[in-house]
């Protein structure tokens, strides 16, 4: 989408824009969607969103193919996929501790979710990326939308012992301010949502802006924006390797300040490089510091909730995960668009560090948590 709005405008603002119109639901939405993750089936929230993700795809590839599509169609279907994914995050993080059998296994579990949600979301936009400069933006969306099929058809296939629920008397906003309360009360959950959201909006705004990079800095095309997404994914993948080959939870918080700075690093980095070669290493750095970090907040969260509160505080990982991203991308649009591209990417790199540096300070005081959890 983010090429697609470049190639029609040329605004970076723009960029910046339809980021925000496509995350801003998630920041609003998500904590209701937590207390209904809760108290209703999820596995039927989550063949609902799959199916309605598929029709926005459909109606977008439809809109570029037949050449119709307008900037009004495109923030509108980003707001419409917001919604959906303000619903499907809690309800899917929290599901897949339900698809366990063996209590045993829901650490290996939780870290194969992790793997795979962040896998996809770092390395998604890399195939994203080579299929517009083989096929085409519109049959890129078209493939999109056709591979929820499979999803969705999986998801009816699946047979989950359901779950017992005690019914709730209480009011949804009494459900989210208690949801509220646990997750802020427990130091290491609050800490690790605050890095996150931290991360999110200084950092992730990184890929709105890599059309510019791609085009402007290192004068490429759609195969340039192809090629390093490709660079973010293989990152991903060993980090990813990394974290496989760990057993449990423990140390993780010694772990995510330092991938954190590792990101912000490659985030600098990457904006003083105009070479194309090295650009490429460094946008695979990013992505290894950004699925290390990613993947174990959620790998640590998913440890130590209580199940009965695991959808809030799941909606609340997504408000800091996707929420203040918004936030983040109408920032960096505004910001590229007055100081360039190069130095919005170097403020936010420092931030990360700082951040880093920040959680760092407090692991003594989650450390004594994890052990027992």
């Amino acid at each position: 989408m983010s090429w697609l709005i470049y190639r029609l405008t040329g605004s970076v603002f723009l960029l910046g824009l339809v980021g925000f119109t496509g995350q801003i639901p998630t920041l609003i939405i998500a904590p209701y969607a937590g207390v209904i993750a809760d108290r209703l089936n999820r596995l039927r929230i989550i063949i609902v969103t799959q199916a309605l993700s598929m029709l926005q795809a459909l109606a977008l590839s439809i809109l570029v193919l037949t050449g119709t599509i307008q900037i009004w169609h495109i923030i509108s279907l980003s707001i419409f996929l917001g919604v959906v994914s303000a619903f499907d995050v809690p309800a899917r993080q929290s599901f897949i501790v339900e698809m366990v059998e063996d209590k045993k296994d829901i650490g290996n579990a939780i870290a194969l979710n992790s793997f795979m949600f962040n896998s996809a979301r770092l390395i998604g936009p890399s195939v994203g990326g080579i299929l517009i400069a083989a096929v085409g933006d519109g049959i890129c969306f078209l493939i999109n939308a056709i591979s929820y099929i499979a999803v969705i058809i999986a998801l009816f296939a699946m047979r989950v012992k359901p779950k017992q629920r005690i019914a709730s008397t209480k009011r949804v906003w009494q459900e989210l301010k208690e949801g509220a309360a646990y997750a802020f009360g427990f130091p290491l959950i609050k800490n690790i949502l605050l890095l996150l959201g931290l991360i999110s909006l200084v950092g992730m705004p990184y890929t709105i802006l890599m059309p510019v990079f791609a085009k402007d800095i290192l004068g490429g095309g759609p195969h340039t924006l192809g090629f390093l997404m490709a660079g973010v994914g293989c990152g991903a993948l060993g980090g990813a390797t990394f974290l496989a080959s760990r057993r449990s939870a423990q140390g993780l918080e010694n772990i995510i300040p330092v991938a954190s700075a590792i990101f912000g690093i490659g985030l600098i980095s990457f904006s003083l490089s105009r070479v194309f070669l090295s650009s490429l290493i460094l946008m695979a750095l990013c992505g290894f510091g950004m699925m290390v970090q990613m993947a174990s907040c959620n790998t640590l969260i998913q440890t130590i909730v209580d199940d009965d509160k695991r959808g809030r505080v799941m909606s609340f990982y997504s408000m800091s995960f996707m929420g203040t991203a918004p936030f983040g991308s109408l920032m960096a649009g505004g910001m590229a668009s007055r100081i360039g591209a190069p130095n919005t990417l170097i403020i936010g790199g420092i931030a990360c560090i700082l951040g880093a540096i920040a959680f760092a300070s407090q692991r003594e005081k989650m450390r004594d948590r994890i052990i027992q959890s």
